[in-house]
């Protein structure tokens, strides 16, 4: 049998407890790679990394916010202590916060800031030093296709996720000589909880189908698997000439302009 792509790497995943960020941790560990996952549900966390157990591979998992800057750098070193390294680290954890300017609360906004942006911000710096260190790392900051468009009535959630991508490409211009790769993932519209609050608000499942039908070119949800093979390809190898770029995944939705977006 062949090397697997992430022999010998050490990977965490934040907001690994369901949908994109579990498949995330999924296919790092069946790929070859210890995943420490991370949620802030604990048990989330921990039953995502039971079932890559399960399966074969390597996971461990810690209850996480990442909203908590001494919590992060403190998962961070303790990995490393404790596995050696710090090789790829897949910032997943955000938040949607919808509505036009004057239906939200400026606490709105900040909240949105904290969480889409100064915390990615923050495991990015936590995770530096290791990465630096070891003589190199992938980081890998979930954005949204909502990142490259503009919206009706989501004014929180396009500046956030904007804001990311434009952070991902100064952080990947600043540390590219220290063989720090960091890359954007712009998924649309995912199969995944994230979607629920929206479903509630159209009144079902159906009526979600149907909106995404009708704003996604390709007429279905994307699926957390497809979204898998994207990470897959950023935190890998095979993508080792790849840094500071947005890979938007999202079935054409951004080429028609969008309506709404979701990650």
């Amino acid at each position: 049998m062949s090397e697997k792509l992430l022999a010998n790497k050490i990977a965490l995943v934040t907001a690994a407890g369901s949908g994109i960020g579990r498949a995330s941790a999924e296919i790092l560990a069946r790929n070859g790679a210890f995943v420490m996952v991370t949620d802030r549900n604990g048990a989330a966390a921990s039953e995502t990394a039971a079932s890559i157990r399960a399966e074969g591979f390597a996971a461990d998992a810690s209850a996480l916010d990442v909203a908590d800057e001494g919590a992060v750098a403190a998962v961070f070193d303790a990995l490393v202590r404790e596995k050696g390294g710090l090789h790829i680290l897949h910032n997943h954890a955000g938040i949607q916060v919808a509505g036009a300017m004057e239906a939200i609360e400026s606490a709105d906004m900040r909240r949105s800031y904290e969480i889409n942006v100064v915390a990615q911000f923050a495991a990015c710096r936590a995770a530096l030093p290791h990465m630096r260190a070891q003589g190199g790392g992938v980081i890998l900051n979930t954005a949204s296709n909502a990142g490259v468009f503009l919206d009706k009535g989501m004014v929180a959630y396009i500046t956030t996720k904007s804001a990311v991508i434009t952070m991902t490409k100064q952080i990947a211009l600043d540390y590219a000589r220290e063989n720090i790769r960091v890359n954007a993932l712009c998924p649309g519209w995912i199969d995944t909880p994230f979607n629920g609050p929206y479903q509630a608000q159209l009144g079902g499942r159906e009526a979600l189908e149907a909106v995404v039908a009708n704003m996604v070119p390709m007429g279905r949800f994307g699926r957390p698997e497809e979204i898998a093979e994207a990470i897959l390809f950023l935190c890998s190898d095979r993508s080792s000439f790849i840094t500071g770029h947005a890979l938007v995944v999202d079935g054409g939705e951004c080429l028609a302009g969008g309506v709404n977006s979701s990650v």
